[in-house]
């Protein structure tokens, strides 16, 4: 085996040089991921998004009634940011099932052990992933320059006389959340 050996930088270089560091992403209690299995032909491609049974999804942490299934449509540069539902619980899956999403989810939930907890998730059709977003937690999305199709399933209907989306200024946590991160 050999010994790696370093390798030496001009002054100006070793001087400017700053390494990565690759943290595991913060979690948020009662938030999840799963990714799905995108079955790829010669003429398309299929895709499994859930199993139903009894008790709503099948073989996914924690349990989720459906009882609304919605399509959102995000033009380039959207940002939908940010809301919360409170007045009463509403726990959301989602699915970037075309184009790509940044999401942010930020944990607002005043007992939880994960108060203040901020959360970026990058979905995309290429690699689908469900997220469930758990009530109280803060949520809100910027698509990329090509769009994105958003697939998300509630476990409440919405209400047009009485919304229940609480919201926050798009900026309110920050306008450098959804600064494009240039490496």
């Amino acid at each position: 085996m050999t010994t790696p050996h370093k390798i030496e930088l001009a002054p100006a270089f070793a001087e400017s040089l700053s390494f990565e560091s690759y943290p595991p992403a913060p979690q948020i209690d009662g938030v999840w991921t799963h990714g799905l299995k995108k079955n790829r032909s010669e003429n398309g491609a299929f895709m499994e998004y859930a199993r139903l049974g009894e008790d709503g999804f099948q073989n996914l942490p924690g349990n989720l009634q459906p009882r609304q299934i919605s399509v959102s449509w995000a033009a380039p540069g959207r940002i939908n940011a940010f809301h919360i539902h409170v007045k009463e619980e509403q726990n959301e899956i989602w699915c970037v099932i075309q184009g790509q999403l940044m999401i942010w989810l930020i944990d607002c939930r005043q007992n939880s052990p994960t108060l203040g907890i901020r959360r970026k998730l990058v979905l995309s059709g290429e690699q689908p992933t469900l997220v469930y977003i758990p009530s109280g937690v803060a949520h809100g999305y910027q698509a990329t320059e090509q769009g994105a199709t958003l697939l998300y399933t509630m476990d409440s209907q919405f209400n047009i006389v009485e919304p229940n989306e609480g919201r926050l200024s798009w900026d309110y946590f920050g306008t450098e959340v959804w600064e494009l991160d240039r490496g």
